[in-house]
């Protein structure tokens, strides 16, 4: 199964807003992470868990606590590819892209929900990536 099936609207955000009003874009669009973006780029990622455990920064800029030099996945690309990457990574979001355009995002939970879509060879990868 292609990303581009399953994947989500990300929600980009600039690198110069505080994390207090990226808790609240991510409280009121109910969704766990925003793609940070600088002169049209990908700067980084910042997720709830990035801003809970940087609770005391809450006035400062995302910048400060945000994941850099974020990994992503072509838009063409398996639902297979997107959990061994995310695997490989320790990463439970990936953007996207498409032309070097940001058209997305995939998370562990999109490709739980479509496991019975995993192709059988991608668990035997997983396993020997695994051990």
């Amino acid at each position: 199964m292609k990303i581009s099936e399953v994947m989500n609207k990300a929600f980009v955000v600039d690198d110069s807003i505080s994390l207090k009003q990226a808790a609240k874009i991510m409280s009121d669009k109910n969704i766990g992470s925003l793609i940070v973006i600088k002169k049209d780029k990908i700067v980084g990622i910042v997720t709830e868990r990035d801003i809970m455990k940087n609770i005391g920064k809450i006035g400062g800029k995302i910048s400060s606590v945000m994941t850099k030099n974020v990994v992503t996945i072509e838009f063409k690309d398996t639902i297979d590819n997107a959990a061994l990457i995310m695997a490989k990574n320790k990463i439970k979001r990936l953007p996207v892209m498409k032309k070097g355009i940001l058209v997305g995002i995939i998370t562990a939970t999109d490709i739980l929900a479509n496991s019975d879509s995993l192709n059988e060879e991608f668990l035997l990868d997983w396993f020997k990536f695994d051990n």
